[in-house]
């Protein structure tokens, strides 16, 4: 078999997916992507750089559109590539958002595509709007229609799609949603696992499980993923407990949303509000950390933090619960799809620091009660998300009927 993925950001949510094939004797792997120095064994990249439209001779509102199109494009001329070299995949697996998948068609009109549709905007009710302290770079409705224009294009363009999450699949149209599957990238839950035993330092301190540790991680510290409430609440929480350290993951880029002033960060706005409220010797900043450590972290964790706008749900948030986390997370769509309170987890407030340390009290002062929720959060990993046993088969599931022409069933996670 002869797979084709495509995605900017190799191997992105395809790591799993395109590995597994890859092991598999007698497949062919090829990946799509912009240029980067990932690498995965028995995978081929194929490195496509999309011209930059002129920003300032383009409609406001058409930039995006204007962008996907050359995405797309550049994406399509290596599958010409692949054509004039003989090579016609068996299926094509690429990520819709950007424009990628665009123009596939056009080079393999019969190779089934299975696309990836992961979020449709809307100007009220879901992210847009959400958190009023925040102005979206999206301020009028007309310039957002505009953007779900590749959305749209790219369901046009697509046999068939998948997205990980059901409140994903449920904010796109009804007759979108038709051809849409709920499938997660899955959880290697063996390898992200609980480890009593497991050990962190940060700077000249060692953390244990012994310890009270507060984790927080985020691609990027944005409001997004609701930065700006985690450090009010950690204000409170290190005022009321004079023990607890604060490890933090994340870059001072921006990932979604406004963008800061020139020069500034999300980070340091919020060091400069809570400029005399925090103890900083008991607040670990790591940045954007390898893999490994990141588990460690995990591991170590007393009560894990995971705050969103409703949006996409991150990765770190299902790892946590592999790890066997306390996790307290917000009361936004998608985690209410995961997350129940007092089963598996607690929730709190998205806009409320007070509520956020009232739940980390009770995670020191109830041990045992919480030793119960991480057994379960433990379990809602390994049961609804585990890569090897759940996962994979309903990948390999779905995308046998593709190439064979039948329709999949609309299975729900």
């Amino acid at each position: 078999m002869i797979y084709l993925f495509i995605h900017q950001n190799f191997p992105a949510q395809y790591r799993h997916l395109a590995r597994h094939f890859a092991e598999q004797r007698g497949n062919s792997v090829y990946f799509i992507t912009q240029p980067n120095n990932n690498q995965m064994a028995g995978v081929q990249k194929l490195v496509y750089t999309p011209e930059i439209g002129d920003r300032a001779a383009l409609h406001p509102f058409t930039f995006e559109l204007d962008a996907g199109i050359r995405t797309g494009l550049a994406a399509a001329e290596q599958c010409r590539l692949l054509e004039h070299q003989g090579i016609r995949p068996d299926i094509i697996i690429g990520h819709n958002g950007w424009g990628e998948t665009l123009f596939v068609k056009d080079v393999f009109p019969d190779v089934p595509l299975l696309a990836y549709f992961e979020f449709f905007y809307h100007f009220r009710g879901v992210d847009m709007g959400f958190d009023p302290e925040y102005t979206t770079i999206f301020s009028h409705p007309s310039h957002l229609r505009t953007r779900n224009g590749i959305n749209l294009l790219g369901f046009d363009a697509a046999d068939w799609g998948h997205t990980p999450t059901n409140w994903q699949r449920s904010v796109y149209p009804p007759e979108i949603r038709r051809r849409i599957s709920v499938i997660h990238e899955g959880i290697d839950t063996g390898l992200v696992v609980p480890d009593p035993a497991a050990w962190f330092r940060a700077g000249d301190k060692v953390l244990t499980r012994e310890d009270e540790v507060i984790t927080y991680v985020a691609r990027n510290l944005e409001p997004y993923r609701g930065f700006h409430s985690f450090m009010r609440a950690l204000a409170e929480i290190q005022r009321r407990r004079p023990r607890a350290h604060a490890l933090i993951v994340g870059g001072d880029g921006v990932s979604y949303g406004y963008p800061t002033p020139p020069g500034t960060t999300y980070r340091e706005t919020m060091l400069k509000e809570l400029d005399g409220k925090l103890d900083l010797s008991r607040i670990h900043f790591l940045g954007q950390v390898p893999y490994d450590v990141y588990i460690n972290l995990l591991q170590v964790s007393s009560a894990h933090i995971y705050l969103t706008y409703p949006f996409v749900l991150s990765w770190s948030f299902l790892e946590a619960m592999s790890a066997g986390c306390l996790l307290i997370g917000s009361s936004t769509p998608p985690v209410l799809e995961v997350l129940q309170d007092g089963v598996n987890g607690l929730l709190v407030d998205f806009f409320s620091p007070t509520m956020i340390a009232d739940r980390v009290d009770e995670v020191f002062e109830s041990p045992d009660q919480m030793q119960e929720l991480r057994e379960r959060a433990r379990e809602t990993a390994t049961r609804g998300f585990d890569l090897k046993t759940r996962q994979l088969p309903r990948w390999e599931g779905l995308i046998a009927d593709i190439i064979a022409g039948r329709r999949p069933q609309l299975e729900l996670n």
